[in-house]
């Protein structure tokens, strides 16, 4: 059974930062990653996703260019940082984790597809 843990969530202001960390317990190099995110009302969403060795990622459009997903393969560790925050990534931020691997257009972005969830991290922008 694999368990996932996130933490770093908190109350930010726009345009700080912050990182999210996903603890996974398991054989973590058998699983690509994935972080989600649900706001109030609304679905949950994909954030980011990568790959096995951490060579492939993939981005919502929201958040291209202000967030990185990682991951440490020796600390069983998945991270998300995000820059520039805005008011509208509100919402309680879940990692996931997806058996096996992926590459080019198989990027796995639908809650679905994932079978190991965290029980979420909430992150609130003040404007």
């Amino acid at each position: 059974q694999v368990q996932l843990v996130e933490s770093g969530g908190g109350l930010v202001q726009a345009g700080d930062s912050l990182r999210l960390s996903c603890a996974v317990s398991g054989t973590f190099a058998h699983y690509s990653m994935g972080w989600f995110r649900q706001a109030p009302g609304k679905e949950r969403e994909f954030v980011a996703a990568i790959n096995l060795s951490g060579a492939g990622t993939s981005y919502a459009d929201s958040v291209k260019g202000r967030c990185t997903i990682t991951r440490d393969n020796d600390k069983n560790m998945a991270y998300l940082e995000m820059n520039d925050l805005k008011p509208a990534d509100t919402a309680v931020y879940h990692c996931a984790a997806f058996s096996g691997g992926w590459s080019g257009i198989g990027v796995p972005t639908e809650p679905d597809e994932y079978d190991y969830w965290g029980q979420g991290n909430q992150v609130t922008v003040s404007s």
